[in-house]
């Protein structure tokens, strides 16, 4: 099931769904669970495509619909309003925007750090050689992605303003066919993208995340399912934990099965995306919202984030007992 929406900025849209949350604020236990998620989700479409998630939850009489989302602010979207349950793992940099526009979600997992997944590349004959020479150029950044704090988090690193670079806002698609054609000078790119473009063109890597930033990739839920299927969260978190245990143990098979699923791309390709990123899924803990408050503020004080947050304020899964 495909969705697509105008393009609008992502507080406004997480802003209107908010709006509509009265409506959906009780939530029932679940005889059906819907999940949302994008081509990139790994583990999320390795659990759709082995029919693994189904057979556990089957034990308990319950159901699951798949609904595909071309990014993580329309997917956010869809649970904020409730007609999803449960989103497969976005940006660390997601939650943050929704938690500021006062969406009632909780981290419901994440994903161990994977910095090396993203990057600032620019073409392979380019005289840029640093991130310091990005002054004054076009670079292309998806907003509000992982890769934007990247992009923040590069420039401040090299004495950089916000106001420096000249971002131009675009879908992953657009980006790649933007550095391509040479209509910017940079591409801040994620798995699988960036391995894509590296195999494909003629590239060189200006900064990973590396030293940078955590990349640190959550799954959320809404709060009220929370409360109410806690039952159904820890099989999917139990799966969650399989799945991430057996593509690390099976790279190359893992890269066969998602490559049909991402585009018939190059399972070489799909391979060396996959060891950049970590898939060891574990809790959320507290400590680990330090990187999102890093996060918020930086966006905060470069004015894209309409007001300031309190990272730990966010709900965590499963809860403390009362």
């Amino acid at each position: 099931m495909s969705h697509s929406r105008p393009t609008r900025s992502p507080l406004i849209a997480l802003g209107l769904a908010v709006g509509l949350l009265g409506a959906v604020a009780v939530a029932e236990a679940a005889e059906q669970l819907r999940i949302g998620y994008q081509k990139s989700s790994t583990q999320i479409s390795l659990l759709k495509s082995q029919g693994t998630l189904e057979q556990a939850l089957a034990k308990q009489d319950i159901g699951i619909s798949w609904h595909e989302f071309p990014n993580g602010q329309p997917l956010l979207e869809a649970l904020n309003v409730g007609n999803i349950d449960l989103s497969a793992d976005v940006a660390d940099t997601v939650p943050v925007f929704a938690q500021a526009a006062g969406a009632q979600l909780t981290y419901f997992a994440q994903e161990a750090p994977s910095p090396s997944a993203q990057a600032i590349i620019v073409q392979g004959n380019s005289p840029l050689r640093s991130v310091a020479e990005l002054k004054g150029k076009k670079v292309a950044v998806t907003k509000a992605a992982g890769t934007h704090y990247l992009s923040l988090a590069a420039r401040a690193q090299a004495g950089l303003k916000f106001s420096d670079i000249e971002p131009a806002y675009l879908s992953p698609a657009d980006g790649r066919a933007a550095f391509e054609n040479r209509k910017v000078d940079a591409w801040v790119a994620w798995e699988p993208f960036l391995s894509s473009a590296q195999q494909q063109l003629p590239t060189r890597t200006l900064v990973d995340g590396r030293a940078l930033t955590a990349y640190q990739r959550y799954y959320l839920t809404t709060t009220a399912f929370a409360k109410a299927n806690p039952q159904v969260l820890e099989v999917v978190f139990a799966e969650l934990v399989k799945t991430g245990d057996w593509l690390r143990a099976n790279p190359r098979q893992a890269a066969t099965i998602l490559s049909p699923l991402w585009g018939n791309l190059d399972p070489a390709i799909v391979e060396q995306a996959n060891a950049r990123r970590s898939y060891q899924v574990r809790q959320v803990e507290p400590a680990s919202l330090r990187e999102q408050q890093k996060i918020a503020d930086a966006f905060f004080q470069e004015g894209l984030l309409p007001k300031a947050i309190n990272a730990l304020d966010a709900a965590i899964w499963p809860a403390e007992p009362q």
